[in-house]
This record gives C-alpha cells, structure tokens and sequence, in this order.
C-alpha cells in the first residue's frame, strides 16, 4: 500500500488537547485534512478507525537493539517490527552493543542498517569510550549526525567529575546526556531488590539508594553546569520526587519509567524466573503503587521500554547468572494503559503524552532536523502538514501475549498467557502503513 490516498475513518482523534471524534485524510505522507465528512479523493483506500483511537505514533526513549554484535538476541529488523505492532514509529537505540556506539563510524553503520526498519531509528551515543565511564567518547563527531541523546546505559558514568564534563561538553554542543542511576558499590552485585523477597529467597539485593544517591549527585551537577539531564528508568518513587522537585525549581531534567516497574514487584522473583530479573531490579508492591500514582499525578515525564532482548542462552541459567532485562516494545503501551487505570479522554491524552509526545521532545525527534537525514517529526499533534507518523489503537479489544506473538528474536517477555487491555489497530510510517490489524506489513 502506498503513503498516497489513505482515509482514517470513524474513530477519536488525540489532539495536542482534547480527544474528538473526527476523520484523518493522510495523502502522499502528510496529513491532509482532520474533520468529519471528507471529501474522498478517488483512489482513496479508507480504513475504518471505529471504536479506536488515532495518535501520535509512539516514540521509546530506551531501545536495546542489540545490533551490532548480538544478532543472536536481536536485529534491527526485528525489533523494529516488534515496535511497529506495539504503536511505535521512533525508537531511539542505545549505545551498548559491540562495538558501542561511542564513535561517528559506529553511528553512521547503525544509521545504515536502519535505513530499512519498519520504524525510525534514533541512535544514541556513548558518553564516554567504551562506556567504561573515563575519558569522554567524541561527542561532537556523533552530534554531527544527529545524535541528541548520550548515555552509557548499561553502565552508570560514577565518576562525578567524568559527569560534570561530560555534561558541561553536551551542554555546548545543545544535546543531552541521560544517566543510568546506580552507585557500583552500594548495588554491589545485587539482583533483586534488598528487602524481605532477596532475604527469603537468599538471593544478594540490591537497595534503592543505589539509585537515589546517583540521582541526587547528578541533580546537583545539573544545578553546578545548568546543563540538561534525562534520568533514565527510574524504579524508586523517592528517585522520581527528587527529579520533580528540581524541575519545579526550573532545573532542565526529565525522567522515565519503564512499564514493568509499573506493573510488576519483586515478589515475582519468588520461582526464580530469569525472566523477572532486570536492572534497575523489580520494586515491593507499595513502591509500585507509589510510582503509579507518580505517574497519574504527572511526575514522570515519558515512559520508556528498556526493551532488552536475550538469547535463550543468556537467560535460561540460574536467577543470579542471567542477563538482565525483558522484552517491552510490543507490551508497553497496553500496560501503560493499565497503569493509568482507564481510557477516558483524560487517560487517553496522557497515554499520547507519555508515549509519544514528551519522548519525542527529549529526543528532540518532534521536528526535523537538516542533520539527521531520512528523518521526520515525531510526536506530533496531528494537525494538517504534519508528517503521518500514526498509531491507532482499539479500546475495546483486549489482547492476550503468546510466545508465537512475540516479533522479537529473542522470548523474554515476562507477560505471556497475560491479558492487555488494548490492541494497537495499524501504524503508520510517514503514511505508509506498517501494520494493517495488528498484522506486520513490512
């Protein structure tokens, strides 16, 4: 199917306000009309839109591709199928495969692979060589191909005058770092939270002040440099008030969660699945909750998957051996959306927010850049002009997660045989559809 003549019809319409019933004309890529009673151009291929809702397509923050040097675990190709079937049109990919991308070569190569990816492929940049949080990795080099975001993800840049630098050299190039928050020596080989499951199960745990030590160091840093700063997957509600405190006083952070720690505790470790073992760790039932109602009232800015996708190798072995992190990109906006606890308008406008619109505007994918090549807005508000990145999806159609309907390579997805509330219908890549009835097409 082309990107010319395609006719969204008889659904809801997520604007950058208010959600309302309305018809989306998309014609050689671009939206060209929102509005009931169309005319319909000849030609025109109508997809019926009832009882759905059409939005921004989704936008991740925090995307393991695993390509290159673990092709074993994940592709490009793959897991930019997986984020189409989960609503996504931009995904931004980070920097720890082998060899990292803390070099324009790097860069440049995964820019390449992506070229054919169902989705548009943000790749960010290492903040320091090797991300092995020393000397600082040619930022500006990699800036120059577009790369807003750097992050040693994976790893956390420790050393705070390595940071301060780190973050003092983004702010002058007018990108930014994002932290993965986890003080080495107070997490000290943890793989589950330190509580009363780590204890029963004699498993080593690992504390939230793990998190909310690098937290508090970085937002002072931030405070020193006036540079800006993305907190990467926060687990610990007292990680997320720190950021939203500081953003109150005008400081420039932001900060994500990823929805497993929004729907999952650390009481699922009681088999010792290696599914459930992730990094930062699954939190007690009453973190959980605290984080949800953080969300709900705002204090998040975006949620993002920390898709990690594993081989089988790497996480049928003991609890304490596997590789950390699940698959997310398929899932995370139907848990988002039982996260939030509805689909009312309200709901429904905070969904976009949260998926599209806020991930899209820390990666600075909301407008084109002249640098980043093959690229266009994302997170838009679905206004004529705007290019058709669009996802739509069906309120009432709850969806059940089997292995055969993983498009990962990897299966280390902790939420089959669950339920979700809600089936991404189509998305659509610069108005050509990538998947037409929750079916891939490219």
């Amino acid at each position: 199917m082309s990107a010319r003549g395609l006719l969204l019809q008889g659904g809801l319409v997520a604007g950058a306000g208010a959600v309302a019933r309305a018809d989306v004309l998309v014609v050689d890529g671009v939206i060209a009309e929102v509005g009931l009673d169309i005319d319909i151009p000849q030609g025109t291929t109508v997809l019926d839109t009832t009882g759905c809702v059409v939005g921004p397509g989704l936008v991740d923050l925090h995307t393991h591709l695993r390509e290159p040097g673990n092709e074993e675990s994940e592709t490009i190709e793959s897991a930019s199928r997986a984020a189409a079937l989960g609503g996504y049109t931009a995904i931004v990919a980070m920097p720890n495969t082998e060899p990292p991308c803390d070099s324009a070569s790097v860069v440049a190569d995964v820019l390449a692979r992506a070229r054919t990816a169902s989705c548009e492929v943000a790749v960010a940049g290492a903040i320091t060589v090797g991300r092995e949080g020393r000397a600082l990795a040619p930022m500006a080099e990699m800036a120059a191909l577009g790369v807003t975001l750097f992050t040693d993800d994976g790893a956390c840049v420790h050393d705070g005058d390595v940071m301060r630098r780190a973050l003092e050299y983004a702010k002058g190039l007018s990108v930014t770092c994002a932290q993965h928050c986890e003080d080495p020596a107070i997490a000290a080989g943890g793989v589950m939270h330190e509580g009363m499951w780590s204890s029963m199960l004699g498993l080593p745990g690992q504390p939230t002040l793990a998190e909310t030590a690098i937290v508090a160091r970085d937002l002072g840093l931030v405070q020193l440099t006036g540079a800006p700063l993305h907190f990467l997957h926060l687990s610990a509600p007292e990680s997320v008030r720190l950021v939203a405190a500081a953003r109150g006083r005008g400081l420039p952070v932001t900060c994500e969660a990823a929805p497993h720690h929004l729907t999952l505790d650390d009481s699922e470790c009681v088999r010792y699945d290696p599914r459930f073992r992730v990094n930062p760790p699954l939190r007690p039932t009453a973190l959980v909750k605290e984080l949800i109602e953080l969300l709900r009232a705002g204090a998040i800015d975006a949620v993002a998957t920390d898709h990690a996708p594993h081989a089988s190798e790497r996480k049928d072995v003991p609890f304490d051996e596997a590789s950390p992190g699940m698959l997310g990109l398929q899932h995370a906006l139907g848990l988002t959306v039982a996260a939030l606890g509805g689909t009312e308008p309200g709901d429904v406008l905070a969904l976009f927010g949260l998926l599209s619109r806020r991930p899209a505007a820390i990666a600075r994918l909301r407008e084109a850049d002249e640098r980043r090549a093959g690229h266009s807005a994302q997170g838009g508000d679905l206004a004529v002009g705007e290019v058709a990145n669009l996802c739509v999806v069906d309120l009432d159609a709850p969806m059940v997660v089997t292995d055969q309907s993983i498009a990962s390579r990897s299966k280390n997805s902790p939420y089959v045989g669950r339920t979700l509330p809600v089936t991404v219908r189509h998305t659509l890549l610069r108005g050509v559809p990538t998947v037409l009835d929750a079916t891939a097409v490219r």
